[in-house]
């Protein structure tokens, strides 16, 4: 009877483990992989085993964790003491999925984990396991990033706003901004892209910053203005970079005294 009563409260309850199979996925691709649920020291009811891939977004209340997609596993299953039950998944991760990683190398900032919850009859506490996932940017992404780069633009930080933006056909509540710092002889003093892939196509949102040389209020320098500017990727072979090179060209161009 006491052990009934300490495993209400999570000491000697069932467990869970949950092990990634994909060493990083991508957007609009599946995420795959196992729980492996533990039986603890009595027989306990599941009422239900999940899976919810999690991002860190800053939101006006400050950082939150925000659910991408869930998936529902099993439930209203008995779970005998001492045993192990493997429950495969798979996620799918919609196209809007923020990626986390560039060949093999985090993006600094960016937070996304798959959270697998234990929801057991009577528990006070809810079994819960995180781990971090790598997501990798689509080729579409990947070349606009490596475009950027070779443009002379160094990355920066990247980060999650709850937030809409508008004119562009959103899915999720919240958009990712990866910024980059602008070389000097640009003209800029940074850039931060927004990717909204989709099945057929990847639009691309800039938002480039640059230096304004005369306030108008008066005084030199002191003052930035931002200009907001979108493509659309739909062939990964046509020359589009000449196009992101025009426009970065075009907002850092002298356009009168106050710019």
């Amino acid at each position: 009877m006491f052990q009934k009563v300490l495993a209400g409260f999570g000491a000697g309850g069932a467990k869970v483990d949950a092990q990634i199979l994909d060493r990083a996925g991508r957007p609009g691709g599946a995420l795959r992989g196992e729980v492996h649920l533990l039986g603890g020291s009595v027989d306990q009811q599941v009422e239900a085993l999940g899976v919810a891939l999690l991002a860190r977004v800053d939101t006006p209340e400050g950082p939150r964790d925000l659910p991408v997609q869930q998936v529902h596993l099993a439930g209203r299953e008995l779970v005998r003491a001492g045993s192990r039950v493997t429950v495969p998944f798979e996620v799918r991760m919609p196209w809007e999925t923020p990626i986390t990683s560039v060949l093999g190398k985090h993006l600094v900032g960016m937070a996304v984990g798959l959270q697998t919850t234990l929801d057991l009859a009577g528990s006070v506490v809810d079994a819960q396991d995180v781990d971090a996932v790598a997501i990798e940017p689509l080729p579409a992404q990947h070349r606009v990033l490596d475009a950027l780069s070779r443009l002379g633009y160094t990355f920066r930080a990247a980060n999650l706003e709850r937030d809409r933006l508008d004119g562009v056909d959103q899915q999720l509540p919240f958009f990712q901004e990866i910024t980059f710092d602008a070389p000097a002889a640009s003209g800029l003093k940074s850039v931060a892209l927004t990717f909204l892939a989709g099945p057929q196509e990847l639009q691309v949102v800039l938002d480039a910053v640059k230096q304004v040389r005369v306030a108008k209020g008066g005084g030199l320098g002191g003052r930035t203005q931002s200009f907001l500017g979108s493509f659309v990727v739909r062939d990964i072979n046509a020359p589009w970079e000449r196009q992101l090179e025009g426009w970065l060209r075009q907002v850092a161009a002298p356009r009168g005294i106050f710019d």
